[in-house]
């Protein structure tokens, strides 16, 4: 699995990750889904140069030009509900994308473990296509991997691109094990060391969907 680590280099994704950490700036809901939007642009922008293009002639009002088209088909998957900003973003720079979307959640025991557990699932086919999962948060991987073996019920993606805004060292290693030799991309914004007992990502940034939508019962 290769992996696309986009803290290595300082730029403008230091400044969205800082508010989104910050527990102040955590207060205005709509700060929080714009900086996570905003990440997906940049995301997209990055993730692009990946991409596959042909050339095509455009004309002008004052003559013609050879230029590059994207030639992939993509698919833009995500799980709801946290996932919807990070998406938008991506959709906003790939606007011709089609849309998957994946419900998944963690059902917790009384002993603090948790099982994770897929219900609603919307997808295109995926054949021959490229699938871009995009996710807020990479704890332990149990989430992505549970959307992944619900999506694989939709064809077989040409590239599988996944998009984390914070990733813990755990998380990527569990992908590296799942996916095995299979050619995957992992591209993220921060890596964190820690998960604390109940799998959340330490020092991470708290419950993202919650602090993009309100608190839930």
């Amino acid at each position: 699995m290769r992996i696309y680590d986009l803290s290595k280099t300082n730029s403008i994704i230091g400044n969205f990750i800082t508010e989104l950490r910050d527990i102040n700036i955590q207060q205005d809901p709509m700060r929080f889904r714009k900086n996570l939007e905003r990440l997906g642009y940049v995301f997209a922008y990055e993730l692009s140069k990946k991409l596959n293009y042909e050339i095509i002639t455009v004309e002008t009002p004052l003559g013609e030009k050879e230029m590059p088209l994207l030639s992939d088909k993509l698919v833009l998957a995500t799980i709801l509900r946290a996932g919807l900003p990070f998406h938008q973003g991506f959709l906003e720079i790939f606007d011709s994308a089609e849309n998957a979307f994946v419900s998944a959640y963690r059902k917790y025991d009384e002993d603090g473990t948790f099982d994770i557990f897929s219900g609603y699932v919307t997808s295109p086919s995926l054949e021959g296509k490229v699938l871009i999962i995009t996710d807020i948060m990479l704890a332990t991987a149990a989430s992505l991997i549970v959307v992944h073996r619900a999506l694989k019920e939709y064809g077989t993606p040409d590239q599988i691109h996944i998009t984390a805004v914070i990733a813990s060292v755990e998380g990527i290693d569990a992908l590296k094990t799942y996916f095995g030799n299979k050619s995957v991309t992992l591209w993220v914004a921060a890596i964190d060391e820690e998960l604390s007992a109940k799998g959340y990502i330490v020092p991470g940034l708290g419950d993202a969907g919650d602090l993009a939508y309100g608190g839930k019962l």
